[in-house]
């Protein structure tokens, strides 16, 4: 499933789309198929269109983004949080052993201000390698060189190794919450990852607290043109999409109950 669910990104976000749509049209062209030909020009276009200069993929990441509504103040007490992993360089930190962050950085921060608000709180990071080749340090591995120079201690931390996607995130952190005897904690991720996580963590009856991060849009996005950030815009435009697939397909495989978790 892990491997099946790679390859299927691989082939399926907008630009590989609209790259085997090219390539059909080159094929379609030297065989003389002109309507198939066009056909996957228009199509392409159209793809790459949408996704480089429309606010399309934005808006689909403030959907999902607005599932579930941040509290607008801190718990009176925390036993415990869940940060999946996602946060991390894990290709650069392998190489040069550092702790290199990418644009899900804000999980880490979020998780290091609670800790540091509420120092008897235990720090659950759930993430392993999450590539295809299995090569490299997960999140997990990352965080506890992290969390000790802002002086939140080892004994605070609860690292799980081994998962590689959402479902496996959950499975395993039920085992190390049943483990470690802890209840109705955080769950802390990206906004537009929540829907998701919450989805599988509630089928799993894993009881938490949903705390959205790392957010992508200012919730006031309308649909429209948008040239000025075409990198941008294709890059929500993807994240948005995998969100999607990953929703549609673990709710079709009877990982969650609800198509879009609220």
């Amino acid at each position: 499933m892990f491997l099946i669910s790679k390859l299927v990104w691989i082939f399926a976000q907008p630009l590989s789309l609209a790259f085997f749509l090219v390539f059909l049209t080159l094929l379609a062209g030297l065989l003389r198929w002109r309507i198939l030909s066009l056909l996957g020009a228009t199509g392409s276009a159209l793809i790459l269109f949408v996704t480089l200069y429309t606010t399309a993929g934005n808006l689909l990441m403030q959907g999902l983004e607005q599932r579930f509504a941040k509290p607008a103040a801190d718990p009176e007490s925390l036993q415990c949080m869940i940060v999946l992993g996602g946060g991390f360089e894990n290709e650069v930190n392998t190489a040069r052993h550092g702790i290199e962050f990418n644009s899900g950085a804000d999980r880490f921060i979020e998780a290091l201000r609670l800790a540091q608000k509420f120092p008897q709180s235990r720090i659950l990071v759930s993430g392993g390698d999450g590539s295809i080749s299995g090569i490299y340090e997960g999140d997990a591995a990352a965080s506890e060189r992290f969390f000790p120079i802002f002086g939140v201690g080892r004994d605070r931390l609860i690292e799980e190794r081994q998962s590689r996607t959402t479902f496996e995130n959950a499975v395993k952190t039920k085992e190390f919450l049943a483990s470690q005897g802890l209840s109705n904690c955080l769950l802390i991720t990206s906004g537009f990852h929540m829907p998701r996580s919450v989805g599988i963590f509630r089928k799993l009856g894993i009881d938490i607290v949903p705390w959205p991060t790392d957010y992508r849009t200012d919730g006031q996005v309308r649909l429209g043109f948008d040239f000025t950030q075409p990198n941008l815009n294709a890059q929500n435009m993807a994240t948005a999409i995998r969100e999607w697939y990953g929703l549609v397909g673990y709710y079709l495989a009877g990982r969650t109950s609800e198509l879009y978790p609220q």
